[in-house]
């Protein structure tokens, strides 16, 4: 594998003494503007390939999510047959929740550049949203079981068909920013229909993360609140992935309008995930409730449905039976997926959260610090900068035979402790940015570590060694080094920000767009790899200010495809953007205790 240029320097104390030699200048900077020329292609690339190509008389600003990089076919959904479509519809893809990396990216493109049409599209795709796509109750035709067709320009449903699936957002923090600046009006009623939406019962703030389009308005921040206890049972999941989004809406709905019932049902949302961790441990916790049990389980453990929550707690029903004398729910597992969700997803938006509420955002600030500190001491094993599944209570599962089939996976799976990797470097490293809690340095600087970058320093910008001949080529990684940088100017953060940019090109920028392989089929138009790039380069200028703070809105998405032969099954984003021309069929993303979340 090829190496980046390595520039001749000598690390000392935390700084990078450099050769003061005219051509090393030269490539540095050579390096710099080609690194912006790729995001410039690659902006470029997407506003021409993914464009609305199917109304040639008045196309709408919409972009497909997902474009064949040899072909330039835009990515198409094939729903399950049906009496009108024996051979399925086929859509075209387009799903504006899970491209608001790349409206970030277009906003930050214009204040670096000053060329206008990158924001000018973001700006035109939000304004024909809420013209066109936006139902009485203010919901968006988007989300992780519905999106925009371009062929009709309307919008249909991925699980269940046109148009009965509901909406979801699942860690896709939309760019009210824009939003807002675009139309106000627009921006608070979709916020306010979010919740209405997707809160069941306020009084004991029961919440889904499937919402319904089209229900009246109620009472809403005026409805009485009971403070329940944890882990009642309900009908919808109250997955912290979807927690994730109403607390990062509701919280911006309180910034950009002064609402102080937004700000007051925010507080009391993130509250219910505190109250649900383990009092003594303070670990957890990734639901605050449990499902209703509304049916017998099967016996058949092999059949489709028996992993569904209408038959009751998953976690209870694979694991409870196998560790008496603990209280085994979904609410009180902490593997893998769990993990990245509370520690780095939920971490990194309450933390911005935080910085943007100023004294209003001390408290989400410290309950966050608290739980990021719990999961350093019970879970980080230092020397193999690994984490160890567990129990909320503190209990060890590493090792864990699992006995019986189910939603965490099929009988025999090991529990096995899984990498720190990048996505908590960034997190813990940004909140002891805010806080100065040692412990948490000790995550960021263990997985620093083991990714190859050097060490990052005893604290920020003290007896830093990094390693400028990295081969890190991770957009997490980056972020976390220019966060370091930005609070402490110590160049070598900075230089080592230069060296995993450079990475991240040679390793992803492929035929105009960023992608896994060189020889990956589909791009997705919601790579993160350019964001990084960019708040590099604003680093460099001295204006992070012209690139969003990224928080991995990444999104979510899967839904029903119909394959040959009438074959349907269920597919998400290892379907539609793993395969490559040397493995054109990737197996579906596997959902289990040792799963990886990225997958």
């Amino acid at each position: 594998m090829k190496r980046p240029p390595r520039f001749l320097c000598v690390i000392f104390s935390g700084a990078v003494l450099v050769a003061p030699t005219l051509a090393r200048a030269d490539a540095v900077a050579d390096q710099d503007a080609a690194r912006l020329k790729a995001v410039t292609a690659y902006a470029d690339t997407v506003l021409k390939d993914a464009a609305d190509r199917y109304h040639p008389q008045s196309p709408s600003p919409l972009l497909a999510s997902g474009v064949n990089v040899y072909t330039k076919e835009q990515l198409k959904w094939i729903f399950p047959e049906s009496t009108d479509f024996p051979n399925g519809r086929v859509a075209v893809w387009s799903d504006f929740s899970v491209q608001q990396n790349l409206m970030r990216v277009f906003a930050a493109l214009t204040a670096l550049t000053g060329d206008p049409k990158y924001k000018d599209s973001a700006k035109a795709q939000y304004a024909y949203y809420f013209a066109h796509l936006q139902d009485a109750s203010g919901l968006l035709q988007w989300g992780g079981h519905r999106f925009v067709d371009l062929l009709t320009l309307q919008g249909v449903g991925m699980r269940d068909g046109p148009p009965t699936s509901p909406h979801e957002l699942k860690n896709d923090y939309p760019y009210y920013d824009l939003m807002y600046e675009v139309n106000p009006a627009a921006t608070v009623k979709f916020i306010t229909a979010f919740w209405n939406a997707h809160v069941f019962n306020w009084h004991t703030m029961e919440i889904s993360r499937h919402g319904e389009y089209g229900k009246p308005p109620g009472a809403h921040w005026e409805n009485r609140f009971d403070d329940p206890a944890p882990f009642f049972d309900t009908l919808g999941l109250s997955f912290l992935d979807a927690g994730n989004d109403l607390i990062y809406s509701g919280a911006t709905l309180y910034k950009l309008t002064g609402d102080p019932g937004a700000l007051l049902w925010t507080k009391r949302l993130a509250a219910q995930y505190v109250k649900a961790r383990n009092p003594q441990t303070k670990l957890g916790a990734y639901q605050y409730t449990q499902p209703r049990q509304q049916h017998l389980p099967p016996t058949d453990e092999s059949r489709n449905d028996f992993t569904f929550s209408e038959y009751g707690d998953r976690a209870k029903r694979q694991y409870g039976p196998d560790l008496p004398g603990h209280l085994v729910l979904e609410a009180t597992v902490l593997f893998r997926q769990q993990a990245v969700t509370i520690y780095s997803d939920n971490a990194l938006m309450q933390i911005q959260v935080a910085r943007t509420l100023g004294d209003a955002g001390k408290d989400l600030l410290e309950s966050t610090r608290e739980g990021m500190d719990a999961f350093v001491n019970y879970a980080l094993i230092p020397d193999q900068n690994r984490l160890r599944p567990l129990l909320t209570d503190g209990t060890d599962l590493s090792g864990f035979v699992t006995k019986r089939n189910g939603y965490y996976g099929r009988k025999g799976t090991v529990l096995e402790p899984y990498p720190a990797t990048p996505e908590f470097m960034l997190s813990y490293a940004r909140a002891f940015m805010l806080t100065g809690d040692p412990t948490l340095w000790k995550l960021a600087r263990s997985s620093a570590r083991a990714f190859g970058l050097g060490d990052i320093g005893e604290t920020p910008g003290h007896a830093v060694q990094v390693n400028l001949a990295t081969g890190n080529a991770d957009a997490f990684a980056l972020f976390s080094v220019l966060d370091l940088y930005q609070q402490t100017r110590a160049d070598a953060y900075l230089e080592l920000g230069r060296a995993i940019g450079n990475n991240i090109v040679q390793h992803y920028y492929h035929h105009g767009y960023f992608t896994p392989y060189e020889d990956t089929i589909y791009a997705n138009v919601n790579a993160i790899e350019p964001y990084a790039l960019l708040a590099l380069d604003a680093a460099i200028k001295g204006a992070p200010e012209k690139v969003p703070t990224f928080i991995n809105g990444f999104g979510f998405y899967a839904g029903f495809y119909r394959f040959g032969q009438g074959q349907t099954r269920e597919v998400d984003e290892a379907f539609l953007f793993r395969p490559r021309r040397s493995q054109p069929n990737p197996t579906r993303a596997r959902r289990g205790a040792n799963a990886d979340p990225a997958e």
